[in-house]
């Protein structure tokens, strides 16, 4: 007696399971009673690049742009100023203003604790995003001005580049008394970047380039413009350099400073970010420290060179 086999039903096909991508969520940020030891026993006897943001200069009276206080800013971007003649007519009465301000200030306790780690081979070099020179003013030796300096001018067409300081007298001679009359108006409010709050900007004459009369233009990196690549590479090459990466009073919120947390973060060693608030690459640190530089960064010059 034969037997028929039990019709078979074939197995349903099953979807390939595609594992979720894994993101780390960040640490919670230490203050810095519990932050300052963590960092130090990350960062002793290892060679330290810094890389910096406005934080770090808020305490010599320059403010920042995303700190937690701060207002909301629309920087003036590159097209702008280099398309549109009352665009660079704003910016020049804004900056003529601003810049009586931010050439007064003088570096503070972070940037002291900064140079005092380089003197004593703690720290290798600094990356700043910063314009306002206050690292070099303090005497770091090392310094990658990754945005350039509001100190230095230059003209588009020739090339030719002269100093913002040659550039005020120009300016107060052909607008005389136009700085006094804005700030008798009101407490004018500065950015970072020398620009300050000027209501009205008419009438205001722009200087242009002594040697061939074309467009000046402060040398530092525009929105919408790119960071020179040769300083680029001098970047890489000094956080390539080092062991480890502190990052202070930088949100990293654009891309020219968060590469190189990226970099360094990719090859394993340690990134440690000391700010107020939270980070573009807080997922990426190693170490968050919730705190200001100038506390924090003399705190840890203590530690790290005694």
């Amino acid at each position: 007696m034969s037997h028929t086999a039990p019709p078979t039903t074939a197995p349903r096909a099953v979807p390939r399971q595609v594992a979720p991508r894994f993101v780390p969520a960040p640490t919670p940020p230490h203050d810095l009673d519990v932050g300052l030891p963590a960092a130090v026993d990350l960062l002793r006897g290892r060679r330290v690049a810094v890389l910096t943001g406005a934080g770090i200069s808020t305490d010599s009276g320059i403010p920042d742009y995303r700190g937690p206080d701060s207002p909301p800013r629309r920087p003036m971007t590159y097209q702008q100023f280099v398309s549109d003649p009352a665009f660079r007519r704003t910016y020049w009465a804004r900056n003529h203003v601003g810049w009586r301000h931010v050439h007064r200030t003088r570096p503070n306790a972070g940037h002291d604790a900064v140079v005092r780690m380089e003197a004593r081979g703690a720290v290798v070099g600094v990356i700043t995003q910063n314009v306002d020179r206050l690292h070099t003013l303090a005497g770091s030796r090392s310094v990658i001005d990754l945005h350039g300096t509001y100190a230095a001018i230059v003209c588009l067409d020739c090339g030719d580049r002269t100093t913002r300081d040659a550039l005020a007298r120009r300016l107060e001679a052909l607008n005389p008394g136009f700085a006094e009359a804005v700030g008798s108006v009101a407490d004018v409010e500065i950015a970072p970047d020398a620009d300050a709050v000027v209501e009205s900007t008419e009438g205001f004459r722009v200087a242009d380039c002594e040697r061939c009369g074309g467009m000046l233009k402060p040398d530092i990196v525009y929105f919408g413009e790119s960071v020179p690549r040769e300083r680029v590479e001098r970047a890489y090459a000094l956080v390539d350099s080092a062991d480890a990466l502190l990052v202070a009073g930088s949100s990293l919120a654009v891309m020219s400073g968060l590469r190189f947390v990226r970099h360094v973060a990719r090859s394993g060693r340690p990134v440690v970010i000391v700010n107020r608030g939270a980070t573009r690459a807080d997922v990426e640190a190693t170490l968050r420290v919730h705190a200001g530089t100038s506390q924090a960064l003399p705190a840890l010059a203590e530690r790290l060179t005694d």
